[in-house]
């Protein structure tokens, strides 16, 4: 069994941490500066990080070689899978025709774009990543603003803003349930405290994100929409999160943020235009039975997943699953103190849930949309090829980011990078939030970031005499942050739009300085909880 090294050059933490950051930021300047694709930037990554392992931390090839593969394998299923599905059931709906009417159903809600925004990108995305999360929300609700004339570019961005808030408790709380498992700490607990850090700033990522994409001259025209928006989210978030628990924390907050737009704009309008150079609204007026028809495949969407993360449907579903104890690499790495307790093997377990991952439930609901929508099969077959010739590429940067954080993972030179973070000691709250954007940036998902930082929040946390509870919760805060501009987002993005190539490198730069700013709002929220307010904590 081979044994990961975290100090690796001299013994010293500091030049090895320095080191092991060299696949980011060959990341960070290929997409971030020479604006390449983001396929170019991960494999070029992924390359760096082969070297890392080999010259660095000495990890034995067959380990490196194995670690490659089941990186690459998790990125294609479940993540590129849900991607697949989610497009599919796209182009179901454009390939019949009626992406038009659900388009003109929602510009008779309303024709402003930015509140269609608010009710697309962030309260209907936020519905979607309750339900099935790994992508899911930012391919519909970008594929969907695509469809109403927005720009690529500018579809993309806002929902990568608008899927912050409510991606700690996605996919029916699996990161929260996963951080729970990692560290052993109380799940309800865990909720609460990630409820109370997440809370607070999804009040303002409505205004935010609409300040970011139109000015603040626009945000006042629809102040009131954005307030309605963030205290319905936000509250139904704190309430549920820490009363309810974290199963139903996206779902009903979502909810409550959707009804509460709509009741608004029964109300109220707002007096200014704001021209995004999107298409007008059609003033074409389509029967309810044609409109119901219209959104049917998307209903069907919303009740298959809501299925699929039913608890006695769930089991049946997980009883065909295929558990693969990865060959060369499961318990083969022997994880060290502090990271852990004692020295114990890293697991390698790659669950191939081909029926009860939430894209196969995304699929079902893309072939029973087309047979409801009345699509032939040959219509089918054919936006079937389209949606795989239009995801190669980004399913290959799937592959090879997923890759590049498994070998980091396996090698030791993640942990290197969180140790490095623990030394910060006082400002350790801060940079707890800080590790969980770190986490998501590397993985593309918070669900990894937790169960990859979840233990050394822990243990760290308790040598500084700091509540673990409130370190862990802050990791998987933290990470919302980091969703924006992993490369696995940007990727899901730039495909469900069909984003120019040159373009990723542009979103990624737009998205970097908003993670970081946000990242810092859920550290500093940590830090008061930590040393201003620590009988709010959980």
């Amino acid at each position: 069994m081979w044994q990961q090294n975290y100090t690796p050059i001299a013994n010293s933490l500091a030049l090895s941490a320095l080191v092991a950051a060299v696949p980011i930021f060959v990341l960070l300047f290929l997409i971030g500066i020479r604006r390449k694709p983001a396929w170019i930037a991960s494999l070029a990554g992924l390359g760096a990080t082969v070297v890392l392992a080999v010259a660095v931390y000495r990890m034995p090839l067959a380990l490196l070689f194995s670690s490659v593969l089941y990186g690459a394998a998790f990125g294609l299923f479940p993540i590129g899978w849900v991607v697949f599905s989610a497009i599919l059931l796209y182009r179901v709906t454009l390939e019949s025709g009626k992406f038009n009417v659900l388009k003109d159903s929602i510009g008779h809600l309303t024709d402003d774009g930015r509140l269609q925004m608010m009710l697309i990108a962030f309260a209907f995305g936020a519905f979607i990543e309750g339900c099935a999360g790994f992508g899911t929300p930012v391919a519909v609700a970008a594929t969907m603003l695509t469809g109403l004339g927005f720009s690529p570019f500018l579809a993309a961005a806002v929902c990568l803003l608008a899927n912050t808030a409510p991606v700690a408790f996605g996919s029916i709380a699996t990161p929260i349930t996963t951080l729970a498992v990692t560290t052993g700490l109380p799940l309800e607990r865990l909720s609460a405290g990630v409820g109370r850090i997440c809370a607070p700033v999804s009040l303002f990522i409505p205004a935010y994100m609409i300040a970011v994409m139109c000015g603040w001259s626009g945000l006042r025209g629809v102040l009131p929409a954005a307030a309605v928006c963030g205290i319905a989210f936000a509250g139904t978030q704190f309430a549920v999160s820490n009363f309810i628990g974290p199963l139903l924390t996206d779902i009903l907050a979502s909810m409550a943020a959707i009804g509460a737009l709509i009741v608004l704009f029964r109300v109220w309008k707002p007096r200014d235009k704001f021209d995004f150079g999107h298409l007008p609204p059609s003033k074409v007026r389509h029967g309810k039975g044609n409109v119901a028809l219209a959104w049917a495949p998307y209903m069907l969407l919303v009740v298959l997943v809501l299925l699929w993360g039913y608890r006695p449907i769930q089991a049946q579903l997980n009883s065909v699953n295929v558990v693969v104890n990865w060959p060369g690499l499961h318990n083969l790495v022997q994880r060290m103190p502090p990271v852990v307790a004692q020295p114990s093997g890293y697991a390698a377990v790659f669950n191939f849930n081909w029926l009860s991952a939430p894209g196969t439930a995304c699929l079902f609901a893309a072939i029973l949309g087309a047979a409801v929508v009345g699509l032939k099969p040959a219509q089918f077959a054919g936006a079937f090829k389209h949606t795989a010739k239009q995801l190669a590429l980004a399913e290959l940067t799937l592959a090879a980011v997923l890759a590049l954080a498994f070998v980091m993972n396996y090698s030791g030179a993640t942990v290197t990078l969180g140790l490095a973070f623990a030394a910060t000691g006082v400002l350790f709250p801060l940079f707890s939030a800080v590790l969980g954007s770190l986490g998501v940036f590397l993985t593309g998902s918070d669900t990894s970031a937790n169960a990859l930082f979840g233990t050394l929040q822990q243990v760290t946390a308790t040598k500084l005499g700091m509540n673990p509870v409130l370190m862990a919760s802050g990791n998987s805060a933290g990470g919302v942050m980091g969703k924006m501009i992993s490369l696995t987002s940007i990727a899901v993005a730039a495909a469900a739009t069909s984003m120019k190539r040159e373009d990723e490198g542009r979103l990624f730069g737009f998205t970097l300085k908003h993670s970081i700013f946000l990242t810092l709002m859920i550290g500093l929220v940590v830090m008061f909880y930590a040393y201003v307010a620590p009988q709010l904590a959980p």
